[in-house]
């Protein structure tokens, strides 16, 4: 994808190799490494990223920096078609707006300008902040993926997956919430 994409507070735009050290630098903060991982060599976990077929990733800019990544992909079958979001984001931006403007901007782009009527997004089922973020935007709970991933202490954990369809998408935080920590 070439094109950048302007949010109210977010560009979201390709990224290029010179992003990768500052994303694994994000990557490397407990709060993201607790849900995204990646092994020793986060340099090469993020530059695996970037180039994952079938998967489009986009650098999270604010004021010119960059404080994260998100990512999408499709299912183009057409009985089935559909896209998914992925996202992390530096928890110095947290309680910003930043990550709901950074979901809002990509669902935009994948409703108006990729023609998909349905988005779904999976975050851990206790991270209530995630939730609140996505809920935001106009994602709506589907259902618990009991035992989904496995986390850093080798234990299995529930996920949430939620959904969002074209005509949920909300323009605007209802209610921002200054304590949203992925917003």
């Amino acid at each position: 994808m070439e094109k950048t994409l302007n949010g109210a507070r977010v560009v979201l735009r390709p990224a290029v190799p010179e992003d990768i050290p500052p994303l694994a630098t994000i990557r490397a903060t407990p709060e993201v490494y607790a849900t995204w991982r990646g092994g020793d060599d986060l340099l090469a976990a993020v530059t695996e990223d970037l180039d994952e077929p079938g998967i489009t990733s986009l650098v999270i800019e604010l004021d010119g920096a960059t404080v994260g990544a998100i990512q999408f992909g499709s299912e183009e079958d057409a009985d089935y078609r559909h896209a998914n979001i992925d996202i992390y984001l530096d928890p110095a931006a947290h309680g910003r707006g930043v990550g709901t403007d950074a979901v809002r901007t990509l669902a935009r782009h994948l409703i108006s300008d990729l023609g998909h009527h349905r988005i779904v997004i999976d975050p851990a089922a206790d991270n209530a902040a995630a939730i609140r973020c996505y809920s935001k935007v106009g994602f709506r709970p589907v259902g618990v993926m009991r035992e989904y991933e496995r986390g850093p202490d080798g234990t299995w954990h529930d996920g949430l997956l939620m959904d969002l369809l074209a005509a949920d998408l909300t323009d605007a935080d209802p209610d921002p919430d200054p304590t949203d920590v992925t917003g």
